[in-house]
């Protein structure tokens, strides 16, 4: 026998309108209320710089008065600096004021003139605050305190952010080995990924693992540390980078191999196979990894994807014998040094030298001829 179907009574279909109108409605009104708050803490981060924009604006201009002699300058901050915190509480000390008359002369260039009527004024960034101005201005080099602004903008960084990225040298990484159009269109532009090695950085800081930077690691450990760390670890690697996954099974032969990680990079549309290596860089480890390449562009990668990247992570990469090794591949597959700590200056200026040297080498060896 047939089951009887359960009527539904009005009633119940009524309830049922009602409560996906509630709903709707409910979502409708969240939105608004998310967007406001939005509004909110933009307009409160746009007044706040704007204030120390003119804060910072007063106090050069009773300098270049004369008004403020060295002499008594400091003892003028200090007692603007009592006054203001009587008056508006806390957010005023002396070394607030000393920043934004910082912030004045590097950026004094800002939208925040008062407009004449009639005339349209571009606005400020919705992604820039006060905490990512004072990040900014503890940047020396005009170059990559520009690059540092437009990549916080179009990345949406917190100030947290920014200062690690800032921290990591993420700008001289990039820079090192770009030659001078490049490195002016890097200042300009920010980050643009292009081609397979414009996601290539040296170093990868991996500094978030908290690992020290004496510490052996086993290759399964330190994975399962990225693995944990994933969303930094991404934000390291760079622009475009989804998750695939990790110990992806490739078999023919009867045999199987295992690639560490898997990403695919919208931007370029390929896949990027990382493997992880926790000694020096041998032939043995790029044979492996043109296995990989070659098995993904053979047997995985659609007709529409870009050839396969392969990226080896190492403790020591050897320039040489990639070179001789990968010959026409080379724009495949890269290696990249990391380290558990953040880079220093003096270390980045060491390597920089080291590839300029070994460039001028190479122009030598193959000279180009003139037209």
């Amino acid at each position: 026998m047939k089951k009887a179907l359960k009527k539904v009574s009005t009633t119940e279909t009524n309830l049922i309108d009602i409560n996906v109108h509630i709903e709707q409605l409910y979502q409708k009104i969240s939105q608004h209320i998310t967007e406001a708050r939005k509004d909110i803490q933009y307009s409160i981060d746009v007044g706040m710089v704007k204030a120390y924009w003119l804060t910072g604006r007063d106090i050069v201009e009773v300098e270049q008065n004369g008004n403020m002699r060295a002499e008594y300058g400091a003892s003028v901050l200090k007692n603007v600096s009592e006054k203001l915190t009587k008056s508006h509480g806390r957010g005023f000390s002396v070394s607030t004021l000393r920043d934004a008359r910082q912030f004045y002369i590097i950026y004094h260039h800002l939208p925040i003139h008062h407009a004449v009527r009639g005339e349209s004024k571009p606005s400020l960034s919705k992604n820039l605050g006060w905490i990512h101005y004072r990040a900014l201005m503890r940047v020396n080099s005009k170059e990559a305190r520009n690059f540092y602004a437009i990549e916080s903008e179009k990345n949406s960084w917190s100030g947290r952010e920014l200062e690690r990225q800032i921290g990591s040298l993420l700008f001289d990484r990039l820079a090192k080995s770009r030659n001078k159009e490049q490195f002016l269109r890097l200042a300009c532009a920010g980050h643009e990924v292009t081609k397979p090695e414009d996601t290539i950085k040296e170093p990868l800081v991996l500094e978030f693992l908290d690992i020290p930077e004496s510490h052996k690691l086993v290759e399964s450990k330190l994975e399962q540390a990225l693995i944990n760390n994933l969303q930094h670890f991404m934000l390291e690697l760079g622009r475009g980078f989804a998750f695939v996954g990790r110990q992806k099974r490739i078999t023919f032969d009867s045999d199987h191999y295992y690639c560490d990680l898997v990403f695919y990079n919208y931007i370029l549309k390929c896949f990027i196979i990382l493997d992880i290596k926790t000694h020096t860089l041998s032939h043995a480890d790029l044979g492996q990894m043109q296995l990989y390449v070659n098995y993904f562009d053979k047997e995985i990668k659609m007709a529409n994807d870009n050839p396969t990247i392969g990226l080896i992570l190492c403790t020591k990469k050897k320039d040489k014998m990639v070179e001789y090794f990968l010959g026409d591949n080379a724009k495949q597959i890269f290696a990249s040094t990391y380290q558990f700590n953040l880079p220093t200056v003096e270390q980045l200026e060491t390597e920089l030298k080291r590839e300029l040297e070994e460039f001028k080498r190479l122009e030598k060896s193959n000279p180009v001829e003139e037209l």
